[in-house]
């Protein structure tokens, strides 16, 4: 499995966080912890969470995706995900969370989502 990373991508007010590796208890969630601390702290808070190039999550990993989006509607930002795992996706479905976190397959309208 590759180290997980978090690479950060700016769309005007949007920021894109490409997460790849894993997101599995221990360092790897960290990663996810510290890229949202990171961009709260800069004023960065319309958030879109990109899973493409993750490899595996577990239930530690699906706990900072939910801390992630607190953290950001704390500093009253939005919080969207794109191209989530089945994993994360029986979780929002099983929890209703679908309800309140927003997912997309389509990048651009990702993005655009945020103009509304």
């Amino acid at each position: 499995m590759r180290p997980s990373r978090a690479t950060f991508r700016d769309f005007g007010s949007v920021t894109v966080v490409d997460l790849s590796g894993s997101l599995l208890l221990g360092n790897a969630t960290i990663i996810l912890r510290d890229a949202m601390s990171d961009l709260t702290g800069r004023q960065r808070c319309n958030i879109i969470l990109n899973f493409r190039n993750v490899e595996g999550i577990d239930s530690a990993g699906v706990g900072e995706v939910i801390a992630s989006l607190k953290t950001v509607k704390n500093q009253d930002g939005r919080l969207k995900l794109l191209h989530p795992p089945q994993k994360i996706s029986d979780m929002l479905a099983l929890t209703r969370l679908s309800n309140i976190l927003e997912v997309y397959t389509d990048e651009a309208t990702a993005i655009r989502s945020f103009e509304s």
